[in-house]
């Protein structure tokens, strides 16, 4: 009698429970949301974050073998050797997100400068834990001049760390250390470059020398790429393939709603001598949309807006499918390319980084090369998906807003997609006579040997239509006093060339191969000390101010007291960035300093997992 009670009981109250939780039909301003909807809507979202707390708490034999039969299938049609297998696109879901969620990403559209301006943040997009990755790095070291006097490196167009630590510092938090690379910041602007009037070089080379701000005993020595800018008409035709994930993570507005808007952007441009496809990964890789004429943009549209995001992320087959789909639709001298676009890691399927950075590097042999572009926050795996785009011949890009997006896949879409340079590679050779020391701003990922600057063998970066490049030395001359390093007490660096030119500070050389080349092409010029200028150009005093950003995010160890206000200072000094500035690109950097000085007071840090490798 008493389990009669007590089962009646807990009957009742479940009832009673379930009754007051039940969402009731409402009417709001943006439109009525009927009681099927909100009553599925909860489900799906409850659905989406139990599979990504569920499956990253399993064991990796675990969850293979759950999801075993999900990837059979898309691993077979990931086969080389087989056809294509094309799917329909995947039905509407029932009752779309909830209205307030659709646009809840329109809060973070530029101009940010106008929303940091009035004091107004970005919403914090609900996520149930923060394990986004980011690669460990430490700062280029100082160099000897009379030690090593080489400095070799990889170019590096990549930009995404900018943004990225963009949409934390608008959301008020400070980006942990890791997250922001000097180069990716450098790279975001344009300098104005004078670009090349043929394509016989591909790019011209621009240096400048001057007084670092920070300390007047050292100089900063930029040297600048501007790739020659191709004429809509001239522009190859494109085999494009988006690899998109419509994982359970990708709901959020931040998320797939944002990506879909973006790759809408560049659809009136496609033309009919383009060819696009659409690729989707979740439990299983699918084929959304077959490869298809760029004219058709309705029909191009249509597969975009019948995405849907559900299930966990196989990004293994989704990658060996698009690139399957790439390789059958193979444009010879034309642009074909995989534009991967995701949130976070692959914990489907093939996810151990080497092996699918050895599948993409394969790739790249077979001519297809992989852009990455990075959206929402929580599980964003910026050091995979920088280091994907790296070794297959492209670039990286974190979008945070729709305008970003415009930016990334429109105004700049010739950077992004075409390729004019390919294994660009720059080495400087420091005249220890000259200069006592050096060191490299950023691209602590893009070291080479000295030997590599010779073998066409070794990848290195490419140059799209119309990108610029920069790069910062901070050097201290002999003579002025500036030495970071004491001299050795027995002579050991007194090793100076004595037959080098007297005014000769270093010699500058680029390697580079034509996209279709296997064969590199030197170009080289020395740096005399006549360059020096009395004062910083507009240009340098900027770049200047945006590597001096960098270091302060990253604890500022170089800066000496030169802090966030001096930096903001230094910036705003670079040329009046109202009229200089037509998109707002540069005063938006200016708040954004603003903004980290008022969050450096209180030391605010974004809580972020960052994995160390």
């Amino acid at each position: 009698m008493r389990s009669t009670r007590l089962t009646v009981a807990i009957s009742v109250a479940l009832t009673l429970g379930l009754a007051a939780c039940a969402p009731k039909s409402t009417t709001t301003p943006e439109g009525a949301v009927h009681q099927e909807e909100a009553q599925q809507a909860p489900q799906r979202i409850a659905e989406a974050d139990t599979i990504g707390k569920d499956k990253k708490a399993e064991t990796r034999d675990d969850f293979e073998k759950s999801v075993r039969s999900d990837n059979a299938d898309g691993r077979a049609q990931a086969n080389t050797t087989s056809p294509v297998v094309m799917r329909e696109a995947p039905a509407a879901p029932a009752a779309p997100p909830p209205p307030p969620a659709k646009v809840a990403y329109a809060v973070m559209k530029p101009p940010i400068a106008n929303a940091l301006a009035t004091g107004a943040t970005a919403p914090a997009f609900s996520q149930p834990a923060n394990t986004e990755r980011y690669q460990d790095h430490a700062d280029n070291p100082l160099q000897i001049t009379a030690q090593n006097p080489v400095s070799t490196f990889s170019i590096d167009v990549d930009t995404g760390s900018y943004t990225n630590v963009r949409r934390m510092l608008v959301a008020n938090q400070l980006p942990p250390a890791d997250a922001v690379r000097a180069e990716e910041f450098l790279n975001y602007f344009d300098y104005g470059y004078t670009p090349p009037t043929t394509r016989d070089t591909p790019f011209s080379v621009t240096t400048e020398l001057a007084a670092a701000p920070w300390n007047a005993q050292r100089k900063l020595l930029l040297v600048g790429i501007k790739g020659y800018e191709l004429p809509t008409s001239d522009l190859p035709p494109s085999n494009l393939v988006f690899l998109i994930d419509t994982s359970g993570s990708m709901y959020s507005a931040d998320k797939l709603p944002l990506l879909v808007d973006a790759f809408k952007q560049m659809v009136p441009n496609l033309r009919v001598q383009d060819r696009v496809s659409i690729v989707t990964y979740a439990g299983s890789a699918g084929l959304v949309l077959p490869p298809t004429p760029g004219d058709l943009h309705q029909k191009i549209i249509d597969a975009l807006d019948g995405l849907s995001a559900g299930g966990s992320t196989n990004g293994g087959a989704g990658i060996q499918l698009a690139y399957s789909v790439a390789r059958q639709n193979l444009v010879r001298g034309g642009v074909n390319r995989v534009v991967l676009a995701t949130d976070g890691d692959f914990n489907v399927g093939t996810t151990d980084d080497t092996a699918l950075k050895t599948l993409v590097a394969r790739e790249r042999e077979n001519g297809v090369a992989l852009t990455t572009l990075g959206f929402g926050a929580g599980n964003y795996n910026e050091q995979l998906a920088e280091q994907l785009a790296d070794v297959g011949n492209g670039n990286h890009a974190y979008i945070d807003s729709l305008d970003e997006a415009r930016k990334v896949l429109v105004a700049e879409a010739g950077g992004t997609l075409y390729t004019i340079a390919k294994d660009v590679k720059i080495q400087i050779e420091f005249n220890p006579a000259a200069v006592a020391e050096y060191r490299l701003i950023g691209y602590e990922n893009r070291q080479l040997r000295r030997e590599d600057f010779n073998n066409d063998k070794i990848d290195a970066g490419e140059i799209g239509a119309g990108h610029d490049v920069t790069a910062l030395y901070e050097l201290t001359l002999v003579g002025d006093g500036g030495a970071q390093v004491d001299p050795l007490r027995y002579g050991g660096d007194k090793t100076a060339t004595k037959t080098a030119a007297a005014d000769e500070l270093a010699f500058v050389k680029l390697r580079y191969k034509q996209p279709d080349a296997d064969v590199s092409r030197l170009i080289e010029r020395p740096l005399h000390r006549s360059e020096l200028q009395a004062t910083a150009s507009p240009r340098l005093r900027f770049a200047a101010a945006v590597v001096a950003f960098a270091d302060s995010l990253r604890g500022g160890t170089h800066l000496g007291d030169f802090n966030l206000d001096r930096i903001a200072a230094l910036a705003r000094g670079a040329g009046d960035v109202g009229s200089a500035d037509a998109d707002g690109y540069r005063a938006e950097f200016v708040r954004l300093v603003d903004t980290a000085r008022r969050l450096k007071q209180g030391e605010r840090r974004a809580e972020i997992a960052v994995v160390s490798d």
